[in-house]
């Protein structure tokens, strides 16, 4: 196996696997997931429960696409969206400066509050999904 399809693999399951674990309590726990929606205070309150519902199972769907290798070019763009979107909605509550759980991995308020590690961590998962983009739709391979 070349480097290229190892990396590509690697790339592929570690985001695929993000994802999928980042969904698992949120789709456990919807209302207290819709909570941590809430306090980002981005989403207008009609809009709230049902990301709460669709944001976690879009994970899982994306994880599990990446993982089994199906429909990869509407997969890697959709991956990409979505961790702008994430580091998107962290850099502006930062920037407003509301000290609150960013959701990433949990439901509940338990998790640490997002901080420049939360984008840093967030920014290498985008890393990986721009590998994925340009892999799947510029290398030749």
């Amino acid at each position: 196996m070349n480097p290229h399809r190892t990396l590509k693999l690697s790339a592929r399951f570690i985001l695929g696997g993000v994802f999928v674990y980042a969904s698992f309590d949120k789709i456990l726990q919807p209302s207290a997931f819709a909570e941590v929606v809430y306090n980002y205070k981005i989403l207008p309150d009609g809009l709230i429960n049902l990301t709460a519902i669709v944001l976690p199972c879009l994970e899982l769907v994306l994880g599990t696409f990446l993982i089994i290798h199906f429909w990869m070019p509407g997969t890697v763009v959709m991956s990409n969206l979505l961790m702008i979107t994430f580091i998107g909605a962290l850099l502006f509550n930062m920037a407003r400066g509301l000290d609150i759980s960013c959701g990433c991995f949990s439901a509940t308020a338990v998790e640490s509050s997002m901080n420049i590690l939360t984008v840093l961590r967030d920014t290498s998962f985008l890393a990986i999904a721009v590998y994925l983009l340009y892999s799947y739709f510029f290398h030749k391979n």
